[in-house]
């Protein structure tokens, strides 16, 4: 369809007006085939996400018999592609602003590719850490774009579920990739890993954009043609249209009443160098203050909170209990899988901070666990008991973190930020959440060389702080609209 707007002389308003207006049925109560097929393709990146998490701890018998890499050597191709996630993270936003949702997904999807490509065909380190170097920066992009897609495609009543369906298809991701490593090669893992790649870059071309990102750039004809899509074609569009080009437009007016307000003390060109400037510091203003904390937050109390130190080291956790790591990896994913399930279909029926209040306590109570067994195995109290504990520990941590923690802040990432922040925001955010991953992740042997039960009893209180944070500031978007959501976290935007 050609790009509509007031560029191309335009003057009719499509989407203020409902081509049917008797048509009274509501385009926000169900979700139509186009919105499934178009989460089911998105949802692909997640699994690509989860499937580069789980190749490492598989894969690292045979790479280092095969190519003959050192314990160092192999840490290194472990923890590279996470300096390839923050990145990608950092160019997020701006490649999402700037060639759309469905183009950013389909740009990580071919670095992702070719990084696998690279990793089946090393002879030596330097090719491996590169193909995982390409990888880590193709999951980067993913990690903020996907959830951000699904977001804005689908309807308020059902876009919690269909947003934190992003987390279950990390999950399993995640746990088929450890499963089938036991069995076969690690280079004919790596090859497998290519197949969700080609299928996301395929069904990118049978899926509509996202209609708030075209509205963005002025393509009003293709916005309401995208959404009709959406909700099917014989629904009344009218409503959600009107509110998505309101609020665009909105934006719009504020940008250009700030550049007359510069310009009456800037000449033309100082004024331009000084919006330009001004973008990457528009979002720690005032009036975004709460989205950024909460954003930021969320991310901040889930890393440090120890999920990756539990995740990347949990085989050494059982074992140290008395477990082989084999059987409580397992145990790991059968109750990783059903509690994600159980978030997703929970998300939009309790509410998103019941779920993050109740996943909280459990991942507190989880820490505390193991921690207490580790400091009764100091003690040398209760020693038959406290493996069991640890186990105990860390399968609550894992079906509670999986149950809210684990997605919920990426749903909440993609409602809050209003859409002319919303790229630099999400950069800034997806790049916390990476950093605090390589941070717990580098750190964790040395916090438990110093103190294992400290360890533990930490990520416990940040687990416990997080239930304090979720009261205190998180809002509940269940059933809202994004442009109400933002507008009540905004209220300076919205006045003005």
């Amino acid at each position: 369809m050609e790009r509509g707007g007031i560029e191309d002389g335009q003057t009719s308003i499509p989407l203020l007006l409902s081509e049917n207006p008797s048509d009274s049925s509501d385009s926000s109560s169900h979700a139509t085939a186009v919105v499934v097929l178009s989460t089911l393709v998105a949802v692909f990146g997640s699994y690509v996400f989860g499937s580069a998490v789980g190749y490492s701890s598989p894969a690292q018998s045979g790479i280092m018999d095969d190519l003959g890499l050192s314990v160092a050597e192999y840490s290194v191709f472990g923890s590279i592609s996470t300096v390839g996630a923050m990145l990608g993270a950092v160019m997020s936003g701006k490649l999402a602003d700037l060639f759309g949702r469905r183009g950013t997904m389909g740009f990580a999807e071919v670095f992702c590719i070719i990084g696998w490509l690279g990793i089946i065909l090393a002879q030596g380190a330097w090719l491996l850490d590169l193909g995982r170097f390409l990888v880590g920066y193709g999951i980067g992009l993913l990690s903020y774009v996907v959830p951000v897609y699904i977001a804005e495609i689908t309807p308020k009543n059902l876009r919690g579920g269909f947003t934190a369906a992003n987390q279950l298809m990390i999950c399993i991701g995640v746990s088929i990739t450890y499963l089938v490593g036991t069995f076969i090669s690690w280079r004919m893992l790596a090859l497998i890993g290519t197949i969700p790649c080609v299928l996301q870059l395929l069904g990118l071309f049978f899926i509509p954009e996202s209609p708030r990102w075209l509205a963005k750039n002025d393509r009003w004809l293709d916005c309401e043609a995208a959404l009709q899509r959406l909700r099917g074609q014989s629904a009344n569009i009218t409503e959600e249209a009107t509110e998505i080009r309101v609020t665009s437009l909105l934006h719009r007016f504020i940008r250009v009443y700030l550049l007359l307000e510069i310009s009456q003390e800037f000449d033309y060109t100082e004024t331009l160098q000084k919006l330009a400037a001004a973008k990457v510091f528009d979002l720690f203003q005032r009036k975004y203050a709460h989205s950024l904390i909460v954003g930021v937050g969320l991310m901040v109390l889930q890393q440090f909170g120890g999920v990756n130190g539990i995740a990347y080291y949990a085989s050494a956790i059982f074992e140290s209990a008395g477990f082989s790591g084999k059987v409580g990896t397992w145990a790991m994913v059968v109750v990783q899988v059903p509690m994600t399930l159980l978030g997703v279909l929970l998300m939009d029926k309790s509410g998103r901070r019941a779920l993050l209040m109740i996943s909280a306590a459990g991942t507190c109570l989880g820490c505390f666990l193991v921690g207490l067994s580790y400091l009764l195995q100091d003690l040398q109290v209760w020693k038959d008991f406290s493996p069991f504990m640890a186990l105990g520990g860390v399968l609550v941590f894992t079906g509670s973190f999986s149950l809210g923690m684990g997605g919920i802040p990426w749903v909440i990432m993609s409602e809050i930020f209003p859409i002319n922040m919303k790229g630099l925001a999400g950069s800034l955010v997806t790049v916390v959440n990476w950093l605090g991953t390589w941070i717990i992740s580098y750190t964790f042997n040395f916090l438990m060389d110093w103190s294992s039960d400290g360890t533990f009893f930490i990520f416990a209180s940040v687990c416990g702080l997080t239930i304090l944070f979720v009261d205190k500031l998180v809002p509940e978007t269940k059933g809202r609209t994004l442009e109400e959501i933002q507008a009540s976290m905004n209220p300076f935007t919205a006045k003005k």
